[in-house]
């Protein structure tokens, strides 16, 4: 008798008669069904939230350390910072507030004055120019003296105990030999804190109304 006869002969409702060989092929298929039915009915979705869960783990892990890292670095964060905020504050006592503008416009005059020099030109702009916290007044001088005074003025504005700088510098000379020097003086003064109260206001309402 054939194996394909054997088969045939099999009926389901005499399993348990079945002869060996056939039972455990029987439970093999029946176990292979059954792992194949539960992966794809409950394991799958359990793998795949596994694999989001690992995911997750390593985006926590690695936010972890870095934040680790920066408690570790903390008291150097903060000495950097205190460094910071006292070079501000530095920089910040070199700019005139509005009382001390005129005495500042004088420096710079009698810097020029000192050097023999003779201004031709000595003009502030009829407004100045706001930023966040301090103000900008351009000046368009035209000097005239030799080029050792000149440079020696130059020297001197640089070294004033509060900020101006010298911009668009252009030497000329006439037909006497005589140097001028065109130049526009940059000068600096802090904001009282009413006016950055308004500069913050208007720069929101600027804002608010785009």
């Amino acid at each position: 008798m054939s194996l394909a006869d054997d088969i045939n002969k099999l009926s389901f409702k005499d399993m348990g008669v079945w002869p060996a060989p056939f039972k455990v092929v029987a439970m093999a298929i029946l176990f292979g069904a059954l792992l194949l039915a539960g992966y794809w009915f409950i394991w799958k979705d359990q793998m795949e939230t596994l694999d989001q869960s690992r995911q997750e783990e390593q985006k926590l892990r690695l936010e972890f350390l870095d934040k680790k890292k920066q408690a570790l670095n903390l008291d150097l964060y903060r000495e950097q910072v205190k460094e910071i905020e006292q070079a501000f504050g530095a920089l910040v006592r070199q700019l005139p507030n509005k009382s001390e503008m005129d005495a500042l416009l004088t420096d710079i005059n009698q810097a020029g004055l000192g050097r023999g020099l003779e201004f031709e030109l000595f003009k502030p702009a009829p407004q100045e120019t706001v930023r966040d916290f301090y103000a900008e007044m351009p000046i368009t001088v035209r000097i005239t003296g030799s080029y050792h005074d000149l440079g020696r003025f130059a020297s001197d504005v640089a070294q004033l105990p509060r900020i101006v700088t010298l911009n668009n510098l252009a030497i000329s000379q006439n037909k006497d030999g005589v140097l001028a020097l065109d130049a526009v003086a940059m000068t600096y003064r802090y904001l009282d804190e009413e006016e950055i109260a308004k500069t913050k206001k208007a720069t929101k309402d600027k804002g608010a109304k785009k």
